[in-house]
C-alpha cells in the first residue's frame, strides 16, 4: 500500500515544549531544533579540533513553532521491516526537511552515530565537503561511527546499516528514487524516514514501499 504523508513529527522525540504547537498548520513544517552543544557537533559544523577549511554555509531554520511527536506509520507489530515515516516535502525543500529531522532525533536522544542520511538529488553540503579530502577519508567516517553520515543515491550501496535512516527525495530521476528507496529500506534498522513529495513518492513505488 502507498505510503500515507504525515506530519513531519519524529515519533521518538521528548515529549516537552514542541507539542504546544502540534496543531499549527504548515504547507512545509519547519520544526526548530534547541540548541546544540560542543560535545554533539553537527556533520558540517565542527567543534574544535584540528583545523579544517569550513564546508559550505548551510541555511539557518528559521525561527518559526516547533513541531510535536506525532503517530508515525507504526510497523512496530511486524518483525520483517523498520517503522516508516513519510514528511512531505517538496524537492527543493526535502534536504532542509530531512535535516530537520535530523536535528529532532537528536534532541530526543538519539546518538549522532545511529542516524545515516541519504539524498537522490544533489549531495549535502557536508558530504560534498568532506569528499573533497579524499574518499578514504570520507568513508573512514562512516567506519568511525561517532556522528551522523551523510551519502547520496550513487554511493548508497557502501552505505552501512544503522538504527535510523533519514532519506531526501531532493532531485534526481524517478528510477533513482525507485532503487535508491529499498536500499535504504534495507539500511535502516529501526525507522525510515522518507522526505519528499508524497504523490511521486508513490507512484514510482506503484504499491509503495
Amino acid at each position: 500500500m502507498p505510503l500515507t504523508p504525515e506530519e513531519p513529527q519524529i515519533h521518538e522525540s521528548a515529549q516537552g515544549p514542541r507539542a504546544a504547537s502540534a496543531g499549527r498548520p504548515s504547507p512545509t513544517p519547519r520544526p526548530v531544533p534547541g540548541p546544540r552543544s560542543a560535545a554533539t557537533p553537527r556533520p558540517g559544523r565542527p567543534g574544535p579540533g584540528p583545523a579544517r577549511p569550513a564546508p559550505p554555509a548551510q541555511r539557518p531554520h528559521p525561527g518559526a513553532g516547533q513541531s510535536s511527536p506525532s503517530r508515525s506509520e507504526n510497523r512496530s507489530g511486524q518483525q520483517d521491516g523498520p517503522q516508516i515515516q513519510l514528511i512531505p516535502a517538496p524537492a527543493d525543500g526535502a534536504l532542509d526537511a530531512a535535516e530537520e529531522a535530523v536535528d529532532l532525533l537528536l534532541d530526543s536522544g538519539r546518538a549522532p552515530g545511529d542516524v545515516l542520511v541519504l539524498t537522490t538529488g544533489e549531495q549535502h553540503p557536508w558530504a560534498a565537503h568532506e569528499l573533497s579530502f579524499g574518499e578514504a577519508a570520507y568513508w573512514a567516517q562512516q567506519e568511525a561511527g561517532d556522528d551522523v553520515f551523510f551519502a547520496d543515491a550513487s554511493s548508497v550501496e557502501r552505505a552501512a546499516a544503522r538504527p535510523v535512516v533519514v532519506m531526501a527525495v531532493n532531485g534526481g530521476a524517478d528510477d533513482v528514487t525507485a532503487r535508491t528507496l529499498p536500499v535504504a529500506l534495507q539500511r535502516a534498522t529501526g525507522l525510515l524516514i522518507v522526505c519528499g513529495d508524497p504523490q511521486r513518492i508513490n507512484a514510482v513505488l506503484g504499491a509503495g514501499v
